[in-house]
């Protein structure tokens, strides 16, 4: 349904470049969940501002391309449509966005009712009455786990989990076939957390629609996505299928994410952590960019960057270390 192909996105500010998304290929077929994992700065929401090109001015894409298949079977060039052509038929339409933080998403002096029918009468074209748009807001709360009588309350009336739950009914408000979820729980406690991903998951089996979900918690991947890439500096250094992410990863920086999620059935378990600090992408990165952190680097991880080794029709790695060693294994 969605193909990236070779993506590079740059942020320039006269003569400051950051090179914040780098050589990124994925794709992902109906009904599937990706999972993007990554420390704070490797890409993940740049990556993901990308596919519905919601860029600031200083953002720009230098090269690649992503193909999209709309729900009427139309191959499209998301990167090549005219702007007014995508914002009226790809975003939100076919493509919706749940952002970050949904305590600065919703405008305060508007009820969340008001808000999701903006995005109903803007965008629907077939011209639903007022009677009939809060009706389907009613069914979209209900879907979610919301009592259909906060449509009437403001943000500041609701809680985190309810703003956040509010902000995925109007992800969900045009029936789109991809929802990109960058970092749905921001903000809010673990319990919550654990809700959120979880209906957010229930609802793209239950709708049938592909599902992009970015975050930090590796553990909640685990439990919701088909399919996981492992960003860091802008790369994806490993992408395979949750269960082999997450039971033999092969990347070394793969490994050291999973050994830093806590288990609670080992009490004796200590926390490991990756030392140092991700690279600053405002600078030319020679080599493989985990090498200064990496316990398994070698010369040729200094001086080269590594391709991507396949292992599976759709699954790959980037490391000269792992890629010797299962040559010569």
């Amino acid at each position: 349904m969605l193909s990236i192909t070779d993506l590079y996105v740059r942020y320039e500010d006269g003569e400051n470049i950051v090179r914040a998304v780098n050589d990124v290929s994925f794709k992902i077929d109906q009904g599937e969940n990706l999972g993007i994992i990554g420390e704070s700065g490797c890409g993940k929401t740049t990556m993901a501002k990308s596919i519905l090109r919601l860029l600031p001015s200083s953002g720009k894409i230098t090269g690649g391309r992503m193909d999209f298949i709309t729900q009427t079977g139309e191959e499209c060039n998301l990167m090549k449509m005219p702007k007014k052509k995508f914002n009226r038929k790809i975003r939100w339409n076919e493509i919706s966005y749940i952002p970050q933080s949904a305590m600065n998403s919703l405008n305060p002096v508007y009820t969340v009712g008001d808000q999701i029918t903006e995005v109903l009468r803007e965008k629907r074209e077939s011209g639903l009455t007022r009677k009939e748009m809060r009706r389907r807001i009613e069914e979209l709360f209900s879907l979610v786990g919301l009592d259909p009588k906060r449509i009437d309350s403001y943000p500041h009336q609701l809680s985190g989990g309810m703003k956040q739950r509010s902000l995925i009914a109007m992800a969900l408000a045009l029936d789109p076939s991809l929802i990109v979820a960058d970092e749905p729980t921001t903000a809010l406690d673990v319990i919550v957390q654990f809700q959120i991903l979880k209906k957010i998951s229930e609802l793209g089996e239950q709708l049938g629609c592909s599902m992009i979900i970015i975050t930090h918690d590796a553990a909640s991947v685990a439990e919701t996505c088909d399919n996981v890439a492992i960003m860091y500096a802008g790369m994806i250094m490993e992408y395979d299928i949750s269960e082999n992410i997450f039971s033999a990863p092969r990347h070394p920086y793969s490994k050291g994410l999973i050994n830093s999620i806590p288990n609670i059935k080992l009490a004796e378990q200590k926390m490991v952590s990756i030392p140092g600090s991700p690279p600053s992408l405002r600078k030319e990165i020679q080599g493989c960019p985990f090498q200064p952190r990496c316990e398994e680097s070698e010369a040729i991880c200094k001086e080269e960057l590594p391709a991507s080794t396949n292992t599976g029709e759709d699954s790959f790695y980037r490391c000269h270390v792992v890629a010797k060693r299962s040559s010569s294994g």
